[in-house]
C-alpha cells in the first residue's frame, strides 16, 4: 500500500476549505471545478504559495517536488521571454528562446521529445509555439528534468488537453497514464467532464472554495455530483442592447486571400491558400496544432507581419493600400490566446470590456455612460457583474478569457475572429459562449470566424470549413 503523498484535514484558507482529501503516492488523481471554483488556489496550496488559516493535518510534497503546469505558468514564461526579447538590440526579430533550450541538454534526443510530437519544434522560439505546443513542452520538461535528476514527487497539470488536436489529446493522455512508471503522482485539475480520462483513479469536485473528495461513493453518484457542478443558473438573463443599430455590410466579401502564404526562412506554415468568407458565412477553422489556423487568423486582424505580403482584403480594404489597422479593426471583435497573453496592464474588469469599444489594451479615452451600461449588461450575462471592480489579472484564467469573449462582443462588429475562445472555459460557460454564437447568427448581423479543436464545438451554424 503506498503512503499518501497529499494528506490533508480539516483546512480553512480564505478560498478554500477541505474538510478530507487524500492522494496517494503513484495515483492518478483529478479535481474538477468550475471557473472561479478555487483551482488555482489549490494550485498555489500545493507549492506553499498561500498563508493557511488552520488545518488539522497538513502532508504535502515540499515545494520543490511539486511542478505546476497552468495556463498561469505558460504567461509567466511568456511573460519572461518578452522581458528578454533582444529585436531592438540586434535589430533583428527575435522569436524567443528556441524550444530546445527549455530541456536539458543531455535528454535532447530522449525518445519523449517525439513522443510528445515537438521533434520538428526543436528549434523554434517559443514565441512561434500554439498554445497547444508551448503547454506539452513544459510538461515534457518537467519531465526530462526529473528524469536528469529525481525529483520531482507530484506533477498539477491545469486542463492539460485544452488547445490540443484529438491525435496530441490521446497522445498527452497516454503519456501521463505512464508518469507513475517514474514514480510521479498526477493530479489533473479540470473544467469540462468529458476531459475526465478513463485512467483517472480518484475524483474530488471543488464548488465555491470547498473541495469534495468523492472516493468511496458508487459511479453514480460521481456523476451526479458531477451534474450538479454543472448547473447553468444564468439562462434567463437577457441578451445585452446594441450600442446603435449596425448598417448592413456593403461588399461581398468580409475576406478574401488569394495564393495565400505565409514562412519563416525555409519553414512553410501554409502555401497556395484560398480563402474567403462571404457576409454571414459563419466560418470553422480546424486543424492540428502549429498547422497555422492561428497565423491565418493574424493575417485576416493584421496582427502578422506578412499580411502585406499577401493579396488579402479584409472588410472591404485591400492589405498595403494605405489602410489603417484601426480602420479595421473598428469593424471587428477580436478573442484570441494572443490577445489574453497580451493583456497585461493593470484594469478592471469593466474597464476591459468597455476597451473592446475602442480596440485597446485598457481604456485611455473618456467613456460615454452607454458604453458603460452595455458593458455592465454583458457582465451581467456571464454572471460576473460583481467583479466590475477586481483587476482583471485577480481573475481565475477561465474567468478573465470570459471577460475578453464580451469584451469582442460588446460593439456588435460585422467580423468576430475567436481564436480557441473557449480555451480555460468550464463546460457550462463553453456553452453559454456556443450560446452566444447562436444568438448572432440570428441576428443575420455579425460573422464568425472561429479556431477549435473540440468536436462538440463544430455546430451546425458553421455555413463553411476550412480543415487545414
Amino acid at each position: 500500500m503506498h503512503s499518501p503523498i497529499v494528506d490533508i484535514k480539516n483546512l480553512i484558507h480564505d478560498k478554500l476549505s477541505i474538510a478530507h482529501w487524500q492522494i496517494n503516492a503513484g495515483q492518478k488523481a483529478c479535481v474538477v471545478g468550475r471557473n472561479g471554483s478555487g483551482k488555482q488556489y489549490l494550485d498555489k496550496m500545493l507549492i506553499d504559495d498561500v498563508t493557511l488559516e488552520s488545518f488539522e493535518r497538513f502532508v504535502v510534497p515540499s515545494p520543490e517536488q511539486v511542478k505546476v503546469v497552468s495556463f498561469e505558468t505558460l504567461q509567466e514564461v511568456y511573460e519572461n521571454e518578452l522581458k528578454i526579447d533582444e529585436t531592438d538590440i540586434t535589430d533583428c526579430i527575435d522569436d524567443g528562446t528556441p524550444a530546445r533550450d527549455f530541456l536539458p541538454v543531455n535528454q535532447h534526443q530522449n525518445p519523449l521529445v517525439a513522443q510528445f510530437s515537438l521533434s520538428h519544434v526543436m528549434d523554434k522560439g517559443y514565441r512561434l509555439l500554439s498554445t497547444g505546443e508551448s503547454r506539452k513542452l513544459l510538461i515534457l520538461k518537467a519531465l526530462l528534468d526529473h528524469i536528469e535528476s529525481p525529483h520531482l514527487q507530484l506533477l498539477i497539470c491545469d486542463n492539460p488537453f485544452d488547445s490540443l488536436d484529438l491525435k496530441s489529446v490521446n497522445e498527452l493522455s497516454d503519456l501521463l497514464n505512464t508518469l507513475s512508471d517514474y514514480g510521479i503522482t498526477v493530479l489533473l485539475c479540470l473544467s469540462n467532464r468529458d476531459d475526465i480520462p478513463a485512467w483517472c483513479e480518484q475524483i474530488a469536485i471543488i464548488d465555491e472554495g470547498k473541495l469534495i473528495d468523492l472516493s468511496g461513493i458508487d459511479e453514480q453518484q460521481i456523476q451526479r455530483q458531477l451534474e450538479s457542478l454543472m448547473t447553468d443558473e444564468l439562462a434567463d438573463v437577457a441578451w445585452p442592447e446594441h450600442l446603435e443599430e449596425p448598417a448592413p455590410y456593403p461588399h461581398d466579401y468580409l475576406v478574401e486571400l488569394q495564393n495565400g502564404k505565409v514562412s519563416y526562412q525555409s519553414d512553410i506554415i501554409f502555401s497556395e491558400l484560398d480563402f474567403a468568407i462571404k457576409p454571414l458565412q459563419h466560418t470553422l477553422v480546424t486543424g492540428a496544432n502549429g498547422c497555422g489556423k492561428s497565423t491565418l487568423l493574424q493575417l485576416v486582424t493584421g496582427d502578422h507581419p506578412q499580411c502585406y505580403n499577401n493579396k488579402l482584403s479584409v472588410l472591404g480594404f485591400a492589405r498595403g493600400q494605405g489602410e489603417s489597422i484601426w480602420q479595421i479593426k473598428k469593424q471587428m471583435g477580436i478573442v484570441s490566446p494572443e490577445i489574453h497573453r497580451q493583456y497585461r496592464v493593470s484594469c478592471t474588469v469593466l474597464a476591459t470590456v468597455v476597451s473592446g469599444f475602442f480596440d485597446s489594451i485598457g481604456v485611455y479615452q473618456q467613456v460615454e455612460s452607454k458604453h458603460t451600461d452595455i458593458a455592465k449588461q454583458w457582465l451581467a450575462k456571464i454572471g460576473m457583474l460583481q467583479y466590475s471592480a477586481k483587476l482583471l489579472s485577480d481573475l481565475s484564467f477561465g474567468e478573465q478569457r470570459l471577460v475578453l469573449i464580451v469584451r469582442a462582443l460588446v460593439k456588435s462588429p460585422y467580423l468576430l475572429v475567436m481564436d480557441e475562445p473557449t480555451q480555460g472555459l468550464d463546460e457550462v460557460n463553453r456553452h453559454r459562449v456556443l450560446k452566444f454564437l447562436q444568438t448572432l447568427d440570428q441576428q443575420q448581423h455579425s460573422t464568425v470566424l472561429f479556431v477549435s479543436h473540440r468536436e462538440d464545438e463544430f455546430i451546425p451554424m458553421f455555413k463553411q470549413h476550412l480543415a487545414m
